[in-house]
């Protein structure tokens, strides 16, 4: 218990995660009398995944795409498409923040990157400060369930669920969650009297014509991993190339010697902080779950809850907490391992789950006291936390109605099963 609370203060006091987990598995082999081995053995199997692979790739090629100009070419796309309407540039800031934040898999680089960009043309079409830095905020974590999400493939490595159907099952929460923001943004338009721009065909087919490229790579991802024409590994290599390809030749805003080296110090800072923490903590859960903790979990949970709409109703309450106090790379891996028994033992979908599991923490991301979305927005726009907190108040009840949506209307993740 001790040790416990050691470790708690640590990590209270910043010591890294990685150092913290590792340590509770040398601590938790030592009370078990296993030799320190045993948590090599579980890196060594996380190392010998065939999906593993996929994570650098990918991160690779969002970084690349964030380097260079996507970012640019995006917004132009989704505001000569979408910036007419009511609300229009509203609407462009959430389904822009959604595709960068599926490809980087970072929602902290989509607030970085994007706000840049968004907060001034937020400004210069009459939107409010609040309503700007609330959308902004909100909106860096949107894509999280989108193809090729960093999490989803992170969650179906430690689940052992298919990442394919996780893939599958997040599109229609995503796509309902965009719809439901989109509304609001609409709804609130007249009462913000915003401007919009006029429909303009000519804009359109510039814009189409200048990012082709870009409109290819989601279109080419979603058949190849949907067709079953490509393993993901394969769609992960494929798109690095293609990325990397758009980039450093036909826009050229890459320069492969200047700036690659860069982007691959980016690409390894990001991916080795989430693969060392990812193999502690699967060496720390493999001993969990070999002191049997979560079937006395399971034992505690039967005793006072009696039915599945109770079991989720908790575990949405749980799970919120831990967005708000965890990165979402860090909940999975040491959360996932707890919780799926406990699920399969109230006959919750394996794949319901992991989408379940994924927006709670999408939604942590703006919660206090760690939701690490309105400290970066706070760095970025030089704006208290409890004022960005009162901003993203109206999105963040909207998310919790989509959440709730989700949870209890199955359907919406397995309907391709039926």
């Amino acid at each position: 218990m001790i040790i416990i609370l050691i470790l708690i203060l640590l990590a209270i006091i910043g010591t890294p995660l990685f150092a913290i987990l590792g340590a509770g598995g040398l601590a938790a082999s030592h009370a078990a009398e296993l030799h320190p081995s045993v948590l090599i053995i579980e890196m060594y199997r996380l190392a010998s995944q065939p999906n593993l692979v996929a994570i650098p790739l990918f991160t690779f090629a969002g970084i690349i795409l964030a380097a260079g100009d996507g970012t640019k070419r995006l917004i132009t796309l989704f505001n000569a498409l979408l910036g007419w309407m009511p609300g229009g540039l509203a609407i462009v800031t959430i389904v822009s923040c959604s595709a960068f934040t599926a490809f980087t898999g970072a929602s902290g680089v989509t607030i970085i990157a994007l706000g840049a960009l968004l907060y001034p043309m937020l400004e210069h079409a009459n939107y409010r400060q609040r309503f700007c830095l609330g959308l902004l905020t909100s909106s860096g974590s949107l894509g999280l369930l989108f193809p090729p999400s960093m999490a989803i493939l992170l969650y179906g490595i430690v689940s052992g669920v298919s990442i394919d159907e996780l893939f599958i099952s997040g599109m229609l929460p995503g796509l309902l969650l965009l719809l439901m923001l989109s509304l609001f943004s609409v709804y609130s338009a007249p009462k913000l009297a915003v401007e919009h721009q006029e429909f303009s065909w000519n804009k359109i087919s510039k814009a189409v014509r200048n990012s082709i490229w870009d409109i290819l790579l989601p279109i080419f991802i979603l058949l190849g991993i949907f067709g079953g024409f490509v393993t993901i590994t394969e769609v992960a290599a494929l798109t690095a190339a293609y990325v990397l390809f758009l980039e450093t030749v036909i826009s050229k805003k890459i320069h492969l010697i200047k700036d690659l080296p860069h982007i691959l110090i980016d690409t390894s800072t990001l991916v080795g902080s989430i693969l060392i923490i990812l193999g502690v903590a699967m060496g720390l859960t493999n001993l969990l779950i070999d002191s049997q903790l979560p079937m006395k979990l399971l034992e505690i949970v039967e005793q006072h809850v009696d039915s599945q709409l109770q079991f989720l109703l908790l575990l949405n309450l749980f799970l919120l907490v831990v967005g708000a106090m965890m990165d979402i790379f860090s909940a999975i891996v040491v959360v996932v391992p707890l919780i799926i028994p406990l699920a399969l033992r109230y006959n919750i979908d394996p794949v319901h789950l992991g989408i379940i599991f994924l927006a709670n923490l999408e939604i942590g991301y703006m919660t206090p006291p760690v939701g690490i979305n309105l400290f970066i927005a706070s760095q970025r726009f030089k704006q208290p936390i409890l004022k960005l907190f009162r901003a993203t108040f109206p999105f963040l009840l909207i998310m919790l109605i989509w959440l709730l949506l989700i949870t209890y209307i199955p359907f919406l993740t397995t309907w391709w099963k039926n």
